[in-house]
């Protein structure tokens, strides 16, 4: 039967996801609109930004906070082009994001001493095997597997080399092992729910002295630059961004970050993560025809969830149909308003990806699970394999 009850919020997307609870426009009238960035206004809307991050995140003292253009994808390309070139590289991939950037470093960088250490979706590469005394490019959390790392165990504190982490779909969400990490970089539209195009880029004390000590063996376009005369340019770093920002998608930061607070602060927000991966982890134990990507419980990703249909019928389709079952299953969950978002990325296998983050509301998700049932049965009592 088709369930009667829909969630209050039914967005479930893993990027952008959805606002904060209780998000209205009003929380922007006080943006710096029409004003340079530059101004004192600007800079100190921006230097807020970058001060609340370090307060929620528990960012240590003698890292340096930037916002950078371009989201998260602009923040990790700015220090694989910045920082790369003095070490060999090791780069971790299970999922689409982490190949993505061995293909930039392989293929657009041409770094000839880089090593790949790739596993299918659902699994993990064996981190005891990664030399730390080279670089290391890794996610945190795998976004479109729902895989992630379980800590920060595997990296030495004596390491040579630098770790450089995408923490877009784990940074406020899980705990990031500050000592272990050199670059940490994330989006304001995943865990908080923010607005797009602005990418925070987080440097330790080693990834300062490389940049001051190194200079890339390739062209470095203007937009990458972080240094000024063999020193760290510290603009970025007050407030002073690189390019023109949004001050509406600043000011919305601003607001989820006191929303942060109002939760708890970043212990808050875990608890709130867990829950709602929690409500999810009951339903799938109970559940025949799901099952999660990940195969190691202690790797499941509590933000990103990723599934599987598993039950005979669908497994006997091809890849094709599969697919498309997937897709119908999430076109008949919006046509009910029921839930939006919730297909697989497009380059894992067929299967759901339900957001669990911070600002969905845990009574949405419990409202979801009949609702994933029902959608379902439906696409399995009326698909036709093609011919």
């Amino acid at each position: 039967m088709q369930p009667d009850r829909k969630p209050a919020t039914p967005k479930f997307s893993s990027g952008p996801c959805t606002k904060r609870p209780g998000w209205t426009p009003s929380v922007l009238e006080n943006a710096s609109l029409g004003r340079s960035h530059r101004s004192a206004e600007g800079k100190a809307r921006l230097l807020a930004a970058i001060e609340g991050t370090r307060e929620v995140l528990g960012v240590p003292d003698d890292y340096r906070i930037a916002i950078v253009p371009a989201s998260d994808t602009g923040a990790v390309e700015m220090a694989l082009w910045s920082l790369l070139g003095a070490r060999g590289v090791d780069v971790l991939a299970w999922e689409s994001f982490g190949a993505g950037w061995a293909n930039d470093i392989v293929k657009q960088l041409k770094w000839d001493d880089t090593r790949l250490w790739q596993v299918d979706y659902g699994l993990l590469p064996d981190l005891d095997a990664v030399d730390c005394d080279r670089d290391v490019v890794f996610c945190w959390n795998g976004t479109t597997s729902g895989v992630r790392i379980p800590n920060g165990d595997w990296i030495p504190d004596d390491r040579a080399g630098l770790t450089i982490c995408d923490a877009t779909s784990a940074a406020f969400a899980m705990v990031l092992p500050w000592d272990k990490l050199d670059v940490v970089t994330f989006s304001w539209q995943k865990v908080l729910g923010g607005e797009a195009a602005h990418g925070m880029l987080i440097l330790g004390p080693r990834a300062v002295a490389r940049l001051e000590s190194h200079t890339p063996p390739w062209p470095l376009p203007k937009i990458f630059r972080l240094t000024k005369g063999g020193k760290l340019s510290m603009g970025p770093f007050k407030g002073e961004t690189i390019n023109t920002p949004s001050m509406l998608c600043v000011e919305d930061y601003i607001d989820t970050l006191a929303w942060a607070r109002s939760v708890g602060g970043l212990s808050g927000l875990i608890e709130r993560v867990n829950r709602n991966a929690a409500v999810l982890e009951g339903w799938v134990h109970r559940t025949d025809w799901v099952d999660y990507v990940a195969q190691n419980a202690a790797n499941r990703s509590t933000t990103s969830v990723c599934l599987s249909i598993v039950d005979a019928w669908f497994t006997s389709l091809s890849a094709d149909d599969g697919r498309a079952v997937a897709k119908a299953m999430e076109a008949a969950l919006a046509a009910e308003g029921a839930a939006f978002d919730i297909g697989g990325h497009r380059d894992a296998p067929a299967g759901l990806r339900i957001w669990c983050g911070a600002t969905v509301e845990t009574a949405d998700l419990q409202a979801l699970l009949p609702w994933l049932d029902w959608a379902y049965g439906e696409v399995k009592a009326t698909y036709s394999p093609a011919a």
